[in-house]
């Protein structure tokens, strides 16, 4: 395993971890080895791979080196064993489920997991006879009764979206600890900067590195990381199932953590000044964000994190109609779902991630009218909060 960092060194694993020092033609980068396929120089070299272990790529779908080297450095910032990467967060995901899990299993998942993850849980694994129970995010007593013989894996998300849910990982931990089930937890909004989950028992963490580890909305990738163990065993079905990462999405996510310790540093002070600034404004009826006392989970979010992000979702003084009426006001912050890049993101998750439910549908899953959540980016915090103040006056 890495040997455990300190805020000091941050930024020597995010330049320098995982990647050769003297790269082919003495490149100062990693190079982008853009190959579907690799050669040996011989049969004995075949041998030599196949038959006595020796060390070669074969095929990018197995491994490449651009995708090794991004590998190794995300190990290194969550502290973990080993890492392997996907296409996509939702593939990361879905495989390593897949690979985990089969008939006659049960996973138990948390309500306020991301969408997607409970789409998948709910339509696609009772196909294959993995049954599975959906638990309050807030009760820790239903979590244990749900537990059954039978239970393989419990996943959840901290924070969670869009409301910020931080659990209480070393108390789920505790609570698996006499049994058969892993605990996964999808950490995307916390990032390893902010929170390392392996740290308190679980198992394995999962990433989007959509977002802040690739930090410049340019790239679609995901993580899972954990032990040699596990990664192994996921790295079987990932080779047939072949959610691989580009060689190219590889390098920019490679160039993108060069700079993810100044990211957070600058994203999570905006994170808290905007979320300040919301919770003192007379238009916003309730705020959610982890570092600040009223939040729910604020004790145990400093237990935790050493940090909070710069995502704050809130509810504001307006109905549907008024809520749109902000959004469209907005100059600096852009309209769209996702969050973690340099740009200052807003999203209405009625219109944008439940507009296929009706209305009692997303009242039922909390998704009110005139909630908002908005990721600040790394312009000024007075920009960002120029912005908002604007839009809230325009759009009385």
């Amino acid at each position: 395993m890495n040997e455990p960092y300190s805020k000091r060194q941050i930024s020597r694993i995010c330049v320098h971890e995982g990647e050769e020092r003297y790269n082919p033609y003495d490149a100062i980068t990693t190079p982008i080895v853009q190959t579907s396929t690799f050669i040996f120089k011989n049969t004995d070299a075949i041998e030599g791979y196949t038959c006595r272990g020796e060390a070669h790529y074969e095929y990018t779908r197995y491994g490449n080196p651009t995708q090794t080297a991004a590998q190794k450095k995300l190990a290194a910032l969550e502290d973990a064993e080993s890492a392997l990467l996907f296409s996509s967060g939702m593939s990361a995901v879905t495989t390593t489920l897949l690979c985990l899990l089969q008939s006659g299993d049960h996973i138990i998942i948390t309500d306020d997991a991301y969408k997607k993850s409970l789409e998948f849980c709910k339509y696609v694994l009772p196909r294959y006879g993995i049954q599975f129970d959906i638990v309050s995010v807030h009760d820790y007593d239903a979590m244990e009764k749900a537990i059954r013989p039978n239970t393989r894996i419990f996943f959840s998300e901290s924070p969670t979206n869009p409301y910020l849910n931080i659990m209480d990982l070393q108390r789920i931990a505790t609570m698996l600890k006499d049994t058969q089930v892993l605990l996964l937890c999808d950490s995307t909004f916390a990032t390893p900067y902010n929170m390392q989950p392996l740290k308190f028992g679980v198992d394995l963490v999962i990433h989007s590195c959509t977002k802040y580890l690739g930090g410049h909305n340019d790239l679609m990738a995901g993580v899972v990381m954990g032990s040699e163990k596990l990664i192994e065993e996921i790295l079987k079905f990932h080779k047939i199932l072949g959610g691989v990462v580009d060689p190219l999405v590889g390098y920019l996510l490679i160039r993108g953590l060069k700079t993810f310790d100044l990211r957070m540093q600058r994203l999570n002070e905006n994170g808290m000044r905007v979320a300040q600034f919301l919770e003192n404004h007379p238009r916003v009826q309730k705020i959610y964000y982890p570092g600040l006392p009223s939040h729910p989970h604020y004790e145990i979010a400093k237990r935790y994190m050493t940090g909070f992000g710069a995502v704050v979702s809130f509810e504001m003084d307006a109905d549907l109609e008024g809520t749109k009426r902000f959004l469209d006001q907005l100059k600096l912050f852009r309209i769209g779902p996702s969050f973690g890049g340099a740009e200052s993101l807003i999203t209405h998750p009625a219109s944008v991630s439940y507009y296929d439910c009706t209305r009692d549908e997303r009242i039922a899953l909390g998704i009110k009218d005139n909630l908002i959540r908005l990721a600040a980016g790394i312009e000024e915090a007075e920009a960002i909060i120029e912005d908002l103040e604007q839009a809230f006056a325009a759009s009385v």
